[in-house]
């Protein structure tokens, strides 16, 4: 879909306080197009940037707030009998998706395009501030806010775009791939995929979609990554990973200070060992998503040296284990996670760096399909805590069904074999991190949804 607009015409987000709307909006607004939005969200760290950009932020979905728009941007989450979608299909406005608006911003860019079930979050960052401060000046797009430039989207002048591609609704086959980085496949998404064989050949076709003189960067540890290589007839592949076999393999890892220190084995035809790489970040999943970041930069002609330094002082992601509150003995962490195997890599990470502390995991589970669907796995990926505190479902707009959170709470505590305490809002959760620890725990709340409010809150009453 190509446009043809003005800097003139309006442009309006439905939804435009959520991180990936958000992020258009700001790169529409620093293109110099007209940029409006509406989000039912009020206290949202998303739509105070934007407001801070000089962007017209409405409360609410009313049809008259669209009256004088020429083109109307959705995401996959906007209802089809949202008041302004339905207005703007009766009077003719043109009406694209997200991931179509992205895609034409980026049309004229060579594009590094991250996909994965987990970690392309903190891959597009690492990948993203390399970029910068190597002087490429890229565009970024990236689903998390990047600490070190306190956004997550930003209009670049070089020729170079770092973009976080959506695979929830197929959305990231829109892009044109330069290089591509997918890290893993796993078991999400399935209300739109409807099985896992049509989720693994999606992403087959999005490694297809990179040219041959572009690179497809997988991690061979993923074994459906590993036969979607055995069975493509392209030969642009590079792999990374702690398989043996992979082309880029690390070793030698020593996690010190809230840090990791490795050395990288290249299988190439030349073989060499990159030694003494410092990572700012913690857990064996960041070791493989840098060692991605660090392939891409490579291909780029960008030197090892440039990459050493931009990865030991790299600043991280929020909600990405940032640390919210920190005293003599105890700190507490807010993440992102909320799928198991985000959950067992984010408690990994703080058992290797943490080893003589207690490891208080705060799980607020995400949407009643997700739960249902990994019941068992969700259970099962709390074996490194030693108390998991247990919150209500956050439905994300899906309907409340019956659930028994009690059930839930005992077979996270038999196959985790972990103590496990419900809590049932924000006002418990706050007496019982007040009253019944002491200053010797390493606290990690996790979830997609309000739970990060809630830790954050609680945080700052802690520092007064």
């Amino acid at each position: 879909m190509e446009l043809n607009i003005n800097k003139k015409d309006k442009i309006h987000l439905i939804g435009i306080g959520g991180i990936g709307m958000s992020g258009i909006a700001l790169i529409l607004k620093e293109m110099g197009y007209d940029v409006q939005g509406s989000d039912i969200s009020k206290n949202n760290k998303n739509i105070t940037s934007l407001k801070n950009k000089n962007i017209k932020v409405f409360s609410s979905h009313k049809s008259q707030n669209i009256k004088n728009v020429k083109i109307v941007v959705i995401s996959s989450a906007i209802n089809k009998k949202n008041n302004e979608l339905k207005y703007a299909i009766s009077k003719n406005i043109l009406v694209m998706k997200r991931a179509d608006m992205l895609a034409n911003i980026i049309s004229l860019k060579k594009n590094v395009v991250i996909s994965g079930s987990h970690g392309k979050t903190t891959i597009t960052s690492l990948v993203s501030t390399i970029l910068k401060e190597a002087n490429f000046k890229p565009t970024i797009v990236n689903g998390g806010i990047i600490n070190s430039l306190n956004t997550n989207a930003k209009l670049g002048e070089g020729n170079w775009s770092v973009i976080e591609a959506d695979e929830s609704d197929g959305s990231f086959l829109k892009y044109n791939n330069t290089h591509a980085i997918v890290s893993n496949i796993d078991h999400e998404h399935m209300d739109y995929y409807k099985n896992f064989k049509n989720l693994t050949k999606q992403f087959g076709i999005f490694l297809d979609r990179t040219p041959l003189f572009g690179k497809n960067i997988i991690c061979l540890d993923d074994k459906n990554l590993k036969d979607l290589k055995k069975n493509s007839r392209r030969q642009n592949f590079i792999t990374y990973g702690f398989d043996k076999k992979a082309d880029f393999v690390p070793i030698n890892i020593v996690y010190k200070d809230m840090q990791i220190h490795f050395d990288l084995k290249v299988n190439l035809k030349k073989k060499f060992i990159i030694k003494d790489i410092a990572l700012n970040l913690m857990g064996k999943h960041n070791i493989l998503n840098a060692t991605s970041a660090i392939i891409l930069a490579l291909t780029l002609n960008i030197s090892i040296k440039r990459i050493k330094k931009t990865l030991k002082f790299f600043s991280g992601v929020q909600r990405r284990l940032t640390k919210v509150f920190h005293s003599k003995n105890k700190i507490i962490f807010d993440d992102y996670a909320h799928h198991p195997t985000e959950i067992a890599a984010v408690l990994d990470a703080c058992k290797n760096n943490f080893k003589n502390k207690k490891i208080i995991s705060i799980f607020q589970p995400h949407r009643f399909s997700r739960v249902k669907s990994l019941y068992n796995e969700f259970t099962e990926s709390f074996e490194k805590a030693d108390q998991v505190i247990l919150c209500p479902i956050y439905p994300a707009g899906e309907k409340l069904v019956r659930f028994n959170l009690e059930n839930f709470a005992k077979k996270i505590s038999k196959n985790s074999n972990v103590e496990v305490v419900i809590i049932k809002n924000y006002e418990n959760l706050s007496i019982l991190l007040n009253k019944n620890y002491s200053n010797k725990e390493i606290i990690i709340a996790m979830g997609a949804g309000s739970i990060s409010q809630w830790i954050r809150s609680i945080s700052r009453n802690l520092k007064k």
